[in-house]
Parts: C-alpha cells; structure tokens; sequence
C-alpha cells in the first residue's frame, strides 16, 4: 500500500483543523444568543396574563 506523503497529511491534518474550528465558531454563535437579540425584546413591553385555575 503506498504511502502519502508528509506534505499531504499536514495538509490533510490544516484542513480538519479549520473545519474543526468553524464547527466550533459556528456552534458557538449558534447556541449563545446575541446581546442586541435580548435588548429588542425586552423593549417590547407585552401584557402578561396570569391564568386563574
């Protein structure tokens, strides 16, 4: 079975790297709500009904 080359796994090992490292932004971005987000809807002011049971 051939082998690769050096230069082929260390470009092989930079491209996961950088993948793995977008995955990780992306999720980060994903799953922690934008400060902006949070400030717009607390400005809309909404009438809370409290259910009597």
């Amino acid at each position: 079975m051939p082998q690769m080359a050096p230069m082929n796994w260390l470009i092989l090992f930079i491209f996961f790297l950088f993948i793995f490292i977008l995955f990780n932004i992306f999720n980060f971005f994903i799953f922690t709500p934008l400060k902006n987000f949070k400030m717009t809807q607390n400005n809309h002011k909404t009438s809370s009904l409290t259910w009597k049971w």
